[in-house]
């Protein structure tokens, strides 16, 4: 029989082995964790597509918004916490779309579709807008055609077709943008009337503004001078291509007082691109929500 000491000092050399092996890893779950749904992303407009191929229609200055035939979600994949009224007419077939409350209200509508405890009277006032039938055979026509038949059938004012037309050239479609911008529009987007259904970004949809929007990483503060000291003189961000751009407009004074945190996303404008491949007067537009 071992002495008691040794026995003691085994189990201790044991327990300090134990406490140096490295603890199983749990996958992180929770209720509403999934994978992003596969979805068509628009590339940018230019003058190289014939735009009497596309059918066009407005841009919504809404949260996308991808329904799976039970649930409403982000882009992301996250769940949209809507009131079961308003997802109780909806088809078991997935539907693609925008929240929407009208132009120029998307402060409001972001507010009230990310709120995991929904607001009935804030719901009264958003409409689903269709314009995809996710996986749907056809066309764009056609899956447009099918689209409309599910709109009949549910029978909802809150759920409805973005309004889709043709145009037959370059003066035409620079016309409607006016018109549309003019309003109080974003711009248009335009999706190949004979494509099939697809996913991931393609040149079968695109997007026509006065300017252009992308997103990207917050990387530093810089501090303020003269009238902007003691605030946010500008934003230094990561592309989405990895270069570095400096935001110094766009913000307003309560912006610069609490502006975006270190390492958020956000989304600016710009006009065109440099020589060297650089957004060009580009302007800071807003913080990115998590999704």
């Amino acid at each position: 029989m071992l002495p008691a000491i040794l026995v003691r000092r085994r189990r201790f050399s044991l327990m300090l082995l134990m406490a140096a092996l490295p603890l199983p890893v749990r996958a992180a779950t929770t209720k509403s964790a999934t994978s992003a749904p596969a979805l068509l992303l628009a590339q940018n407009y230019s003058a190289q597509f014939d735009p009497s191929l596309y059918l066009l229609s407005e841009k919504l200055d809404g949260v996308r918004a991808y329904w799976d035939g039970s649930n409403l979600r982000f882009r992301s994949g996250r769940l949209i916490y809507a009131p079961a009224w308003f997802t109780a007419a909806l088809p078991t077939q997935a539907l693609d779309g925008e929240l929407w409350m009208g132009r120029q209200t998307f402060e409001r509508l972001s507010a009230a579709v990310r709120r995991q405890q929904p607001r009935d009277e804030e719901w009264r006032a958003i409409s689903y807008q269709l314009y995809e039938l996710p996986e749907g055979t056809g066309d764009f026509r056609q899956r447009l055609a099918s689209l409309q038949v599910l709109v009949t059938q549910a029978a909802q004012p809150w759920l409805q077709m973005v309004v889709q037309e043709a145009v037959q050239d370059h003066a035409a479609l620079q016309a409607r943008l006016t018109q549309i911008v003019q309003a109080g529009g974003e711009g248009l987007m335009l999706h190949r009337a004979d494509a099939p259904w697809q996913s991931g970004r393609s040149a079968v949809l695109l997007k026509l503004k006065p300017q252009f929007d992308a997103e990207a990483i917050v990387l530093a503060h810089e501090a303020g001078k003269g009238k902007y000291q003691g605030m946010l003189g500008a934003l230094l961000v990561q592309t989405e291509n990895g270069q570095r751009l400096r935001l110094g407009t766009g913000f307003s004074d309560a912006q610069r007082r609490d502006p975006p945190a270190i390492g958020s996303t956000i989304s600016y404008r710009y006009r065109d691109f440099s020589a060297s491949g650089l957004p060009k007067f580009a302007s800071y537009l807003r913080l990115q929500q998590p999704e």
